[in-house]
């Protein structure tokens, strides 16, 4: 029996009493994107908050994907019907900052009701995403994500591969993906999920290259893409060499939908996707898993450097009482608990977000007890971030992200080679990033 569903029984006797004196709480409104199983757990950490003090209840609610909760999120706060809290996903960091007047600073929010809260407790490299010039974190870490590789160890044993050495490098990816491929053990050495997460945005993280100027970014919005160099053109068009040979398949674009059913299915061995995916691959994989870090080129000076994150923060929004955001912080404080933050990251495949979570995982006994799980804490942890590995902010990122995906097809199709879509991803993104530029000046 899962923990939370103990705490559900424990605080059972606290929670009916808690539903008769509701009417008297103050009432916070929570919208995310998180459906299914990472859903399911959400609503349940939730509820044990409400039960555990008859102050305060927040009442989550899902609307639909990423994009559409932010965009819905828009829609309402014109309207004024905007919800407490937001969560958003690391691609919206840069609209959200320059949302004048939408954001209640979550450094300020905790500060302005006295509830504990230290940026100092959470990982370095998940906190420097989401804080201004001066070091003030606006939103509130929640759901912090990287890409890793997850690999079927049945068809690494068949082909004569050694399970516990997942490829390291590029180089001896393609040649894994040949030895399984050519032995029958699979029809696909691998595949990817979100193509410009994994092969861009991460891809350049790990081989310390740059995105774009002004520190991805993070030094203004007068920041101009540029990461169409003879790195990322050679990786686009070795993809596209791969494919031809079989050893790898181009999982679509945006989210990259159909590459998960690869990896299921056993046609692909390896598949790249979210470290948050490892409690449903764990669950649904008919095979034994393993798990490795994203591979590298060996020739690349500085490699590998640092994954980035993905997932999300909360974000309080502008327009309600005091008394509404003194039962927001109470909220925060609670999700910044060890405990709680340890349980999340255990279930869900997040990272934990704070030092003290990663600690009493391991006291837990958590990654003694689940090999892989620690992986993606190792790979953002690799080396100290820099300039060009601590993250991006840019301002209308998720339609530049889209662009970024269609280029990338475009060399899949053959349509295009690696330096020509990417130039033309650079010069369609800065055409977006100059548009939010002059809005929001």
């Amino acid at each position: 029996m899962s923990r939370f569903t103990l705490h559900a029984l424990a605080l059972g006797v606290a929670t009916a009493t808690f539903s008769l004196s509701a009417h008297s709480a103050t009432n916070v409104n929570w919208w995310h994107a998180m459906g299914g199983q990472l859903g399911e757990i959400l609503e349940q950490m939730t509820e044990d908050f409400n039960a555990s003090q008859e102050d305060y209840r927040v009442t989550p609610s899902y609307r639909g994907n990423y994009t559409e909760t932010m965009t819905g999120a828009i829609a309402a706060f014109r309207a004024g019907e905007q919800p407490h809290i937001l969560q958003v996903f690391e691609v919206g960091t840069g609209t959200m900052m320059n949302a004048a007047g939408a954001v209640y600073p979550v450094y300020q929010l905790m500060e302005e009701h006295g509830r504990a809260f230290d940026r100092e407790d959470f990982l370095p490299a998940v906190v420097g995403y989401y804080t201004d010039a001066n070091g003030n974190l606006l939103s509130f870490p929640f759901n912090s994500s990287t890409p890793i590789m997850y690999y079927n160890r049945d068809v690494f044993e068949e082909a004569g591969l050694d399970p516990e050495q997942p490829p390291q490098t590029w180089e001896e990816m393609a040649e894994y993906a040949t030895q399984m491929t050519e032995a029958g053990a699979a029809r696909c050495g691998f595949t990817s999920s979100w193509p410009s997460w994994v092969m861009l945005e991460n891809f350049s993280a790990m081989h310390n290259l740059p995105l774009g100027t002004l520190e991805n970014g993070f030094g203004g919005l007068e920041t101009e893409l540029n990461f169409n160099n003879e790195h990322v053109a050679r990786h686009w068009d070795n993809l596209k060499a791969w494919q031809e040979e079989g050893l790898y398949r181009w999982g679509g674009p945006g989210p990259g939908d159909d590459a998960l059913p690869m990896f299921y299915s056993g046609d692909c061995a390896i598949f790249f996707g979210s470290s948050a995916s490892r409690a449903d691959i764990a669950a649904n994989a008919d095979f034994e898993v393993g798990f490795g870090m994203l591979p590298y080129y060996a020739d690349v000076d500085g490699a590998p450097q640092n994954s980035i994150i993905g997932g999300a923060t909360l974000w309080a929004l502008q327009g309600h009482s005091d008394e509404e955001y003194e039962a927001v912080a109470a909220f925060f404080e609670y999700l910044s608990q060890p405990e709680v933050q340890a349980e999340w990251h255990q279930k869900t495949g997040y990272l934990p977000i704070t030092q003290a979570a990663w600690d009493l995982s391991a006291e837990q006994g958590y990654y003694d007890e689940n090999p892989g799980a620690d992986t993606s804490i190792k790979q953002m942890t690799l080396n100290e971030p820099t300039e060009n590995s601590k993250g991006l902010r840019f301002g209308n990122f998720v339609q530049i992200r889209d662009i970024i995906s269609e280029e990338m097809e475009a060399v899949m199709s053959g349509r295009k080679d690696g330096q020509k879509a990417s130039d033309d991803a650079v010069r369609r993104g800065n055409n977006l990033l100059r548009d939010f530029e002059a809005a929001n000046q």
